[in-house]
């Protein structure tokens, strides 16, 4: 068989269907720009060519990170079987996309980063890598957000302006805080393709980042009309909405957003996101002084006790403690406090005993727990505005303990613009 057809980034793939080509391309760019739409192109790709294998991988890793495991254990075992030629770069990107379903991370990441040294625009391997929820987000070592900045910039020059690379490029800078490059690199992202889910939530992040609440907030409304629920992105996208809402001091617009958008009875999306961010949204809200119905956290418990069931994904594991804290489920708190595991434990053990501390209103113990925390809870993944939970989380402490000139002194050192917003109540 005589490979003719190429993939978008230059690579040969095995197959001599045009239809079957095309398809994948359609699939794999929108997986990428998180739209709607990957599992219907993807479908076709592989009707169109039985024995082409990347569509399913590039499947298998989409129903991974929207949380449906059996489909995409399926997904890798249809690529497989499947019976057609593969060039070194596809096979490879098979048994990497395999460990990475496996749960083998660190095995996963080596083999990634080999594949990338040989396989630069190999692009479904280098997502894997990028971003805050990826295995360098998710490794929990000290200083990722230097190594994520740090391998986006190695592979720039492969992309030049990818609208895919520039994104993740963007975002890279917004998280160690090179707000003037990320603005021009996602730019570049959002002009090259402007229904580019990721590239739209990289420039909230960037408004946020900047203090810029009024314009973020008209931005991504603006931008969320035309896309549909059924996207990737559209829980989280909320989230930030949300977040603008209560900033703007509209509580009413900040619940019906929840409970539209975000609450898993009205939301669609993976559920890591979804029970994150209405564990963070409903936290936030009460630090700033809005009233959180014990219904509400109930609701949290109950959907991370089904889709996170035992310990092990340290950023999902924290914000289900904050749920069993603020719920008076000590019992399921208890149970990810000794049973936190993988590279970010520590980090997961100190957060959920300084959330039981709140919930038992121990305000010495919950700031002891919360300063070691803060140390390096970049560690734990997300995002620096994610993780402002924590530094909020903090404050709020240090208030109830009096420390008000110690309270606004951290705000101040790395939040100066949540003073001026109430973002904790009492600041």
């Amino acid at each position: 068989m005589v490979l003719g057809m190429k993939d978008r980034y230059g690579y040969s793939l095995s197959t001599n269907s045009q239809k079957a080509r095309d398809a994948y391309i359609l699939g794999l760019d929108r997986f990428l720009g998180a739209e709607i739409g990957v599992e219907a192109a993807l479908k076709l790709a592989t009707q169109e060519d039985e024995g082409f294998a990347l569509p399913h991988v590039v499947l298998a890793r989409y129903r991974q990170l929207v949380g449906d495991r059996t489909g995409a254990q399926q997904s890798l075992h249809l690529a497989k079987q499947c019976d057609g030629p593969l060039t070194e770069r596809e096979a490879r990107q098979i048994k990497i996309i395999g460990l990475l379903i496996e749960g083998k991370n660190a095995a996963g990441y080596q083999a990634a980063r080999d594949q990338l040294q040989d396989y630069p625009r190999d692009v479904i391997i280098a997502q894997a890598c990028l971003g805050v929820l990826s295995l360098i987000g998710f490794s929990g070592e000290p200083g990722r957000e230097a190594e994520n900045l740090a391998l986006a910039e190695i592979l720039e020059p492969h992309y030049g302006d990818d609208w895919w690379l520039q994104g993740l490029l963007g975002f890279a800078q917004v998280e160690v805080g090179q707000f003037h490059r990320a603005e021009k690199s996602i730019d570049k992202s959002l002009t090259a393709n402007p229904r580019n889910a990721h590239g739209a939530h990289f420039r909230s992040h960037l408004y946020y980042e900047t203090g810029q609440t009024e314009a973020g907030y008209a931005f991504i409304t603006d931008w969320q009309r035309s896309y549909q629920k059924e996207g990737q992105m559209h829980c989280h996208i909320a989230w930030h909405i949300a977040l603008w809402a209560l900033a703007r001091g509209d509580t009413n617009e900040m619940w019906r957003i929840v409970d539209r958008d975000i609450d898993p009875r009205g939301a669609w999306g993976p559920p890591l996101n979804v029970m994150v961010d209405l564990a963070a949204v409903l936290y936030r809200a009460e630090l700033s002084g809005v009233e959180v119905p014990q219904k509400r956290w109930q609701i949290v418990c109950d959907y991370a006790a089904e889709k996170f069931p035992n310990p092990g994904l340290g950023f999902a594991d924290a914000h289900a403690a904050l749920g069993y804290a603020m719920a008076g489920r000590f019992e399921e708190l208890q149970r990810i406090i000794v049973g936190a595991k993988g590279p970010a434990a520590d980090l997961v053990r100190y957060l959920a005993e300084a959330f039981g501390a709140i919930a038992d209103q121990n305000w010495s113990d919950a700031n002891d727990l919360l300063t070691k925390a803060l140390w390096d809870h970049a560690r734990l993944g997300g995002s620096r505005a994610q993780r402002d939970l924590i530094e909020y989380a903090s404050v709020g402490v240090l208030l109830r303990l009096g420390r008000h000139d110690e309270a606004r002194r951290q705000l101040a050192m790395h939040r100066p613009n949540a003073i001026i917003g109430n973002a904790v109540k009492g600041i």
